[in-house]
């Protein structure tokens, strides 16, 4: 339940930062979004028809055909967020004539990076607004064409006549809002933990890994040969964080200034000390669940024994006041059914 919670809140923030890199940034210098909303905005430029709700009457057939083609949950998220952004957009088009920014080129960086953070956002959860993603599976499924190329096909049609009715000029500050808002949504997708693999061939292996091995970052033993000399050897492959690569250069320095070493990006790393916890990480976690558990469970007996006192209390009570009753009851009884005391006549007179 918590997930999921987490999970809409995270589309309806990714909606509504959308919607202020549209109608803050792009709007008013007439540029174009990406996808199907992008096609509402030109038209919305053209004729004046309001963004959201032309979004909103173009999906809902997209949807109608995605229900029989994808899963219940995409279908419920994508629609949920396709609504909720069309609503921020009809909501925060005022912001159109604020005019945030007076340069177009900086207002163009700032709606792509806005954009991207907003998106980056939505995908992190795994949630869509539908538009172009739900003609890309149409189309994927009837003629093979990948969901990226429809999309990357589609804004290059929506470029061409953007690029009619508006000009070059405006056209090229639209590409390049595509783009910052490609690499931010890639950026913010990913994170800016950035990983590096390394790959280290030394005949000091041994002392190296071990060493490794104490900054709690696993290391593997790669069997290769030297195409040259024909000598068997051990390469080191690590993959650490980018403040740990300071570390490993000085570990590997230390022990062989000759070692070969290569650094290269990593991205997407997956696994134990990365999307996983580290063995450390899991027992300071164990020990926080069973103090909780314990602290818990102390608070659960204390409550008990306050229960059981003001149980026994409470019986202890009723018992002495059924006692009293009883004993008032039989007074009474008694007094009823005992003769009158006898009266005895003077006989001296």
């Amino acid at each position: 339940m918590r997930e999921t919670i987490y999970r809409y809140v995270m589309i309806s923030l990714g909606c509504i930062i959308c919607a202020v890199g549209v109608c803050g940034f792009f709007m008013p210098y007439h540029l174009l979004a990406g996808g199907l909303s992008g096609a509402c905005i030109l038209v919305n430029y053209l004729v004046g028809w309001p963004v959201g709700i032309m979004n909103m009457i173009i999906n809902i057939p997209l949807f109608f055909l995605a229900y029989k083609m994808m899963s219940r949950d995409y279908v419920i998220c994508g629609i949920f967020g396709m609504i909720f952004y069309s609503l921020a957009l009809d909501s925060l088009d005022f912001m159109r004539n604020l005019f945030l920014v007076r340069d177009m080129l900086l207002s163009c960086i700032a709606g792509g990076v806005i954009n991207g953070i907003g998106s980056a956002m939505m995908y992190r959860v795994n949630g869509n607004t539908g538009g172009t993603d739900i003609i890309g599976a149409i189309v994927q499924k009837h003629y093979s064409i990948s969901i990226g190329t429809n999309a990357f096909l589609f804004n290059i049609l929506l470029l061409i006549v953007g690029c009619y009715f508006f000009g070059i000029e405006i056209t090229l500050y639209t590409m390049l809002a595509f783009y910052i808002s490609f690499r931010a949504t890639n950026a913010f997708t990913e994170g800016f933990d950035f990983k590096k693999s390394i790959m280290i061939v030394s005949e000091k292996h041994e002392e190296i890994a071990e060493e490794i091995l104490k900054m709690e970052r696993g290391v593997t033993y790669l069997d290769a040969e030297g195409a040259y000399t024909g000598t068997p050897r051990k390469v080191l492959f690590v993959v650490v964080k980018l403040t740990q690569i300071a570390k490993i250069k000085s570990i590997v320095t230390k022990y062989d200034p000759n070692a070969f070493m290569i650094i290269q990006d990593a991205s997407d790393v997956l696994g134990r000390g990365f999307t996983e916890p580290t063995m450390d990480e899991q027992a300071k976690e164990l020990h926080q669940n069973l103090r909780e558990v314990n602290k818990e469970l102390n608070d659960r007996i204390d409550q008990m024994s306050r229960d059981f006192k003001a149980q026994m209390k409470a019986n202890l009570a009723r018992k002495i006041k059924n006692t009293e009753a009883n004993l008032k009851g039989r007074l009474e009884h008694q007094n009823k059914t005992s003769p009158p005391p006898a009266h005895h006549k003077n006989k001296h007179k």
